[in-house]
């Protein structure tokens, strides 16, 4: 992950733990429903890890919501 790109990371993650409590999961019940490691998840929370469109498409499979919304990114 390039260093410039760290905020927009973090910015992901933090909507990935809004829609993770708006569905009143833990990380590692997500983590579960995504077939990934619990610490996967909390990476990805804190903008640690990149994500594969893969995972993209299945984490809106399970938030039921559309793509953009996960990139959607608030002030």
């Amino acid at each position: 992950m390039k260093k410039e790109y760290k905020a927009l990371y973090e910015k992901f993650g933090l909507n990935v733990v809004y829609y993770r409590k708006s569905l009143r999961v833990t990380q590692m019940q997500l983590a579960e429903l995504l077939d990934i490691d619990r610490s996967h998840i909390s990476a990805i929370e804190l903008g640690n890890v990149g994500v594969s469109m893969d995972l993209i498409f299945k984490m809106c499979e399970v938030f039921k919501i559309k793509p953009k919304e996960l990139f959607d990114f608030r002030d």
